[in-house]
């Protein structure tokens, strides 16, 4: 701190703002980019940081609340907290402690557009000035690691359904309609998806470090060139694409003039606006890419299937382990995560976990977003709620899955909470809705029965998940808050409502869907989700009472699905104890 605070004085700068994020705005960071980590010692996934000559700050919100009041403890950095009731954002802050004329130093190659404007337009009646201070941290950060550059590898045809000429061509045609001549893909997963091709950059997400233009006959690829390997490297430029190195990128964004680029203010960088914004006219949208990944074609759809089976009976295999150990051996809560992972990993095609396993047993299930260590993971006893969020990468898609299990006796309360949570899941699960519908309209299915008690949870009920990509895909989402983008057949979601009763216990149960068209009628075209997901739904906490015949009825069919699709995957010890889970109620 001591060095990074003389490094500031020495250009003048009165406060540093971290955004804790990279230059493609990914949710999990390469280690070159762990700035926030580097400088605060927190190493949860969302946090922004401040620092001035005296005082400094870590922003984040309650899925870190405890971790960082930990991690920070003795740094003399402050913990602000986001997302309560008069928080007050970094930049709010700046504007309220600094004295007119400061200077706040910024890294435009990893600050979000939008971050970067909702900092001008506040500064501008502040006299604050926005200064680049993209090289301080390299000045401090002697063993700074480099770019990242691992093998990157090409996904086929009957992985894809798609070749990436035609992806590239489907670009093409969508820009015409924006008048504009290129685009510039910043985002890793919206690279990925276009060129067909996979890394392992980040953690959790089968990503390579780039960027790219595409466009008016353009389709240039910035990456590590040697991760490319030279037999890909050929393969690309005899299909018109030309592969170049990542440092060249912005090199070559200077050259372009004159003509008009579609940018995503929401996953380009600053420094991507700084360098087009005086010679190119600019569209910003959502990406392209974004937009044509979202909705999964029949191959897609099909590669999602089978990573569910597989899926499935790694989940009913860790099911069963959990049944046999706990309350005979010692188990914990990073015990369990790590042995779901060890039972995943054995099925062919696994490529990784889709994100950090959570999983929380009595007070942590009510802390949304904790994934716990071996040092802080609760003991797991035969009662009460086990609440686990986990999720697989496969080589023919991604999943994401919670179930909440009864490890032994439970409560009135427990079950009714329990009951009512599985009713909103069931009644999105059913949901039939017209063409356009968005995805707030959706979301008070899964709240209904939480509200009519007096109940709700915190967090947004679906998320898009990527095609062996990144389990959080947008643009379309199920939540309240306002989204502009529908549900469109061919998009995945999951299907999460929960419940969460601070110190006591947590509940969870998540499905992941696909939005499918049902029927068209003289009112229009009416669609539907399909579950794709394939694990049992524990029923030793259902109140089967709360239950209508239809949620029953539901239930039991899925139940049926289940035994039907696992059990010939599974073997006979494993076939009997599925048989009892899924059994009628």
């Amino acid at each position: 701190m001591a060095a990074l605070r003389k490094g500031m004085a020495e250009q003048q700068i009165d406060a540093l703002y971290i955004s804790g994020t990279d230059p493609h705005g990914s949710e999990y960071l390469p280690d070159r980019w762990q700035t926030r980590r580097l400088v605060t010692g927190f190493t949860g996934s969302f946090g922004e940081v401040v620092i001035t000559a005296r005082e400094a700050g870590l922003w984040t919100d309650s899925r870190y609340f405890l971790q960082a009041e930990a991690q920070l403890q003795g740094t003399g950095i402050t913990l602000h907290k986001l997302r309560v009731p008069e928080a007050v954002p970094p930049a709010e802050w700046l504007a309220q402690n600094l004295p007119a004329g400061s200077h706040v130093g910024i890294d435009p190659f990893s600050l979000p557009l939008g971050t970067y404007r909702q900092f001008r337009q506040l500064f501008a009646g502040q006299n604050l000035t926005l200064t680049n201070a993209s090289g301080l941290l390299d000045k401090v950060w002697h063993d700074r690691p480099a770019y990242p550059g691992r093998p990157i590898f090409e996904l086929d045809l009957p992985v894809t359904g798609e070749t990436r000429t035609s992806k590239i061509d489907r670009i093409n045609a969508l820009l015409k309609e924006r008048n504009a001549s290129l685009t510039i893909i910043s985002a890793l997963d919206d690279l990925a998806w276009t060129f067909n091709l996979r890394g392992s950059d980040v953690e959790y997400n089968p990503v390579f470090t780039g960027y790219a233009v595409v466009g008016n006959g353009v389709a240039r690829l910035f990456v590590n060139r040697a991760a490319l390997g030279s037999q890909l490297q050929s393969r690309l430029a005899s299909e018109g694409i030309t592969p170049d190195d990542y440092e060249n990128f912005f090199p070559f964004l200077e050259t372009l003039s004159g003509t008009t680029v579609s940018i995503d203010p929401a996953s380009a960088c600053t420094a991507i606006f700084q360098s087009l914004n005086n010679r190119c006219q600019l569209v910003e949208a959502t990406s392209v890419p974004a937009l044509l990944k979202a909705v999964k074609n029949e191959t897609e759809q099909e590669g999602f299937r089978q990573a569910m089976r597989k899926d499935g009976a790694a989940l009913v295999e860790f099911l069963f382990w959990l049944k046999k150990s706990v309350g005979k051996i010692p188990v914990t809560e990073y015990t369990a995560g790590r042995k779901l992972a060890e039972l995943r990993a054995k099925q062919p095609g696994f490529a990784g976990e889709s994100f950090a396993p959570l999983v929380g047993y009595r007070d942590h299930g009510a802390m949304v977003h904790l994934s716990v260590e071996a040092d802080n993971a609760n003991p797991l006893e035969p009662k009460g709620l086990l609440l686990f969020d986990s999720g697989g990468q496969y080589n023919t898609g991604t999943t994401d899955v919670t179930r909440t299990v009864a490890l032994g006796p439970l409560t009135d309360r427990q079950k009714t909470d329990y009951t009512l949570v599985l009713k909103g899941m069931i009644a999105l699960s059913m949901a039939k809705f017209p063409a356009g519908t968005k995805g707030m309209q959706l979301d008070l299915l899964a709240r209904q029965h939480l509200w009519q008690n007096g109940l709700n949870y915190g967090h947004g009920t679906g998320h898009g998940v990527g095609h062996f990509l990144c389990v959080h895909e947008g643009p379309a989402s199920i939540r309240p808050e306002p989204n502009p983008h529908e549900l469109k057949p061919g998009m995945v979601f999951s299907n999460e409502p929960g419940l969460y009763r601070t110190g006591e216990y947590g509940i969870r149960t998540e499905n992941m869907i696909l939005c499918r068209q049902l029927e068209t009628t003289g009112f229009g075209q009416f669609l539907g989700f399909e579950t794709l997901t394939l694990c049992p739904i524990d029923t030793a906490p259902v109140l089967t009472g709360l239950l209508t015949a239809e949620e029953r009825n539901w239930l039991n069919s899925y139940h049926q699905q289940v035994f039907r699709e696992l059990s010939p995957l599974l073997m006979t010890e494993l076939q009997h104890f599925l048989a009892g889970l899924t059994q009628p109620i």
